[in-house]
């Protein structure tokens, strides 16, 4: 082969390279996300956190330090938009005997940002109807209204739903709904409606504080933010994850200064103790923690660094390892 054929040969190469690298650049924007769905193994459990959606929600409802200071802290996360946006995370752990979910998202009360719960649910390889027991953290519209359809029906046609009677006794009355403020009685009337079915069907339970709602989980009050405003822990093999709910709802703020409260909660001050304890359980044990309104997938560990909280997210990798590959020094 004479040298001027290899050179017309490798130009040829060349160009017919180029062109495929112009056919790759001329594909089409695949304008959407993977499905929302992150697993953790918890002993023998398997965890699944799923997203429902996130709205925005302004720094102003954040109280305790001024706009400024709040500001500051969120520019150091790069988090200089008018709202911070805030997740409606759910999980669903798979005991082996019964498959649990704690909180429902937001559904169809947010709108077009929200409901997804149900779709990530059937793309993590479950099914609404599959679910046994639902374990509300409290009776807010981002946790209850994933419950039900637009049309009030309910979407798990099989599950016996669970909250604290504390919270059943302040959401649910009608005396409450016709007592609330003018501002509140939509979000009274949006729990009462949510849960409604699930009550006429005899499918909705209340527990008393100290109470385990079902088997195998510890259940705890903790009150602040809502007055029954509950945590859920599960055990599996010497390993633990705590569900808590509402306790915090900006990662940039309130680890760091957990003095910061927000404008829904009923007592703030209670809140704020029940935080700042439950912060500190959680980094002294290590467990596994989630949090609803936290990045998704809202799971990771809470570290206690200099007199302040520090949020670890997990790490995303394989749900199972049969063996750690050897560390590279």
């Amino acid at each position: 082969m004479t040298h001027s054929l290899v050179c017309t040969l490798r130009g040829a190469a060349l160009a017919l390279a180029l062109t495929s690298l112009g056919a790759q650049a001329q594909a089409p924007v695949q304008a959407t996300q993977v499905p929302g769905y992150y697993r953790l193994a918890v002993g023998d459990y398997e965890v699944t956190a799923l997203f429902d959606g996130y709205n925005d929600l302004s720094p102003k409802l954040l109280q305790g330090m001024t706009q400024g200071q709040i500001r500051a802290l969120l520019a150091r996360h790069s988090i200089e938009t008018p709202g911070v946006q805030t997740a409606f995370n759910a999980f669903l752990v798979n005991t082996g005997k019964q498959l649990i979910l704690v909180d429902t998202g937001a559904g169809q009360c947010i709108g077009a940002t929200a409901g997804m719960l149900t779709a990530n649910m059937q793309a993590a390889g479950y099914r609404p109807e599959q679910v046994d027991a639902i374990l509300l953290t409290h009776l807010h519209l981002d946790h209850v209204c994933g419950l039900v359809d637009g049309q009030q029906q309910p979407l798990f046609a099989n599950a016996t739903v669970y909250a604290a009677q504390a919270e059943a006794d302040y959401w649910l009355d009608p005396q409450a709904l016709a007592k609330a403020p003018a501002g509140a009685r939509e979000f009274f009337k949006i729990a009462q409606d949510s849960t409604a079915p699930y009550r006429a069907a005899g499918r909705f339970k209340t527990f008393a504080s100290g109470q385990s709602p079902v088997p195998g989980v510890e259940a705890r009050l903790e009150a602040g933010h809502t007055p029954g405003s509950t945590t859920y822990r599960f055990t599996s093999q010497g390993q633990s994850i705590l569900f808590m709910g509402d306790l915090v709802h900006n990662l940039a703020v309130q680890f760091e200064h957990p003095q910061v409260s927000i404008r829904f909660d009923v007592d703030n001050q209670q809140a704020i103790k029940a935080r700042a304890k439950v912060f500190s359980e959680a980094a002294n044990s290590k467990t596994w923690v989630t949090a609803a309104h936290l990045p998704f997938p809202g799971v990771g560990h809470i570290a206690a660094v200099d007199g302040h909280f520090q949020w670890v997210p997990a790490e995303y990798g394989p749900y199972q390892r049969a063996a750690r590959v050897p560390m590279i020094e």
